[in-house]
């Protein structure tokens, strides 16, 4: 019972950086109906930021932090203005092969100046283990759980509670009809992926804290999971972002250390298959009728 009690704790920490970087991914879909498939390198670039503003640049720890997520959020804006406007009214194909280039552009970037070579970096939490009763939890996951909690209920507030969150949940259901009720639509679409970027930037620093090196690929794998746990959680909703991250974390650590860790990842993807086939629009999801 308390190895399985541990390995639920590991999922839910791993879960969580799924979730964050899941969240990033149904606000932009669920605002400009894309899947940006490059979302999973802005955790590379957070995490690289880090390691430059702290190793490098010899910044505070938290200045550090706020910098790192800065350097996402205009790196989304940018990468929407860029790549992503000029195709806003292009085939749903040309927008994804285009969201992939600029995946294999981060990637490529980041190996042109860092090099392939794996770089340790220290985790800057350094909360000690928690125990209770005989379970250790450690500071890590304590952190990453409780900073994904509170930013998923801060981002469902925000969407519901705020003028610019009403702006996204009117943008997101009829786009010509909030562009007449006078929406900045362009300005709304920017700020959704400046939020999702920012959201891949904490995910980048939680995600290295945990492994503790870097490298030009490290989100491409957990970027695709976290595409996974967007789609089982239901894609468009933020509440089914976070359970489709914690959900698929849990059943990835328990396969590793009850089935194999080399059917892990074959597991979660299966459990993308399974949600398509039985569920299609998610466990949060709602099925829409698209108007003709």
């Amino acid at each position: 019972m308390e190895s399985i009690i541990e390995q639920i704790i590991n999922g839910l920490r791993t879960g969580s950086i799924y979730a964050l970087i899941a969240l990033g991914y149904t606000m932009v879909y669920g605002i400009a109906k894309m899947i940006n498939f490059a979302h999973g390198d802005i955790i590379m670039v957070g995490a690289y930021s880090l390691y430059v503003f702290i190793s490098k640049l010899h910044i505070p720890v938290f200045f550090a932090v706020l910098l790192s997520i800065l350097v996402c959020a205009l790196l989304g804006i940018a990468m929407e203005k860029v790549a992503y406007k000029p195709l806003r009214n292009a085939p749903p194909l040309a927008v994804l092969i285009t969201a992939i280039g600029m995946s294999f552009l981060l990637q490529s970037l980041a190996l042109l100046i860092f090099k392939a070579n794996p770089i340790p970096f220290k985790s800057i939490i350094k909360l000690a283990p928690v125990k209770v009763g005989s379970i250790t939890i450690a500071g890590i996951s304590i952190i990453t759980f409780l900073v994904t909690t509170i930013i998923m209920l801060s981002l469902t507030l925000f969407i519901h509670y705020t003028r610019s969150g009403r702006a996204m949940r009117a943008v997101s259901e009829d786009r010509e009809a909030a562009q007449l009720m006078g929406i900045d639509v362009n300005h709304t679409i920017s700020m959704v992926f400046a939020i999702g970027s920012a959201l891949g930037a904490v995910a980048g620093i939680l995600y290295v804290c945990q492994y503790q090196t870097l490298q030009p690929t490290l989100g491409a794998l957990p970027g695709i999971k976290a595409f996974v746990a967007a789609v089982f959680g239901g894609i468009g909703s933020v509440p089914g972002a976070m359970l489709g991250g914690i959900l698929l974390g849990v059943i990835e650590s328990i396969s590793k250390a009850y089935i194999s860790s080399e059917l892990a990842d074959a597991i979660v993807f299966g459990v993308l298959v399974l949600v398509l086939l039985l569920k299609p629009s998610g466990l949060l999801g709602k099925n829409r009728i698209e108007k003709v």
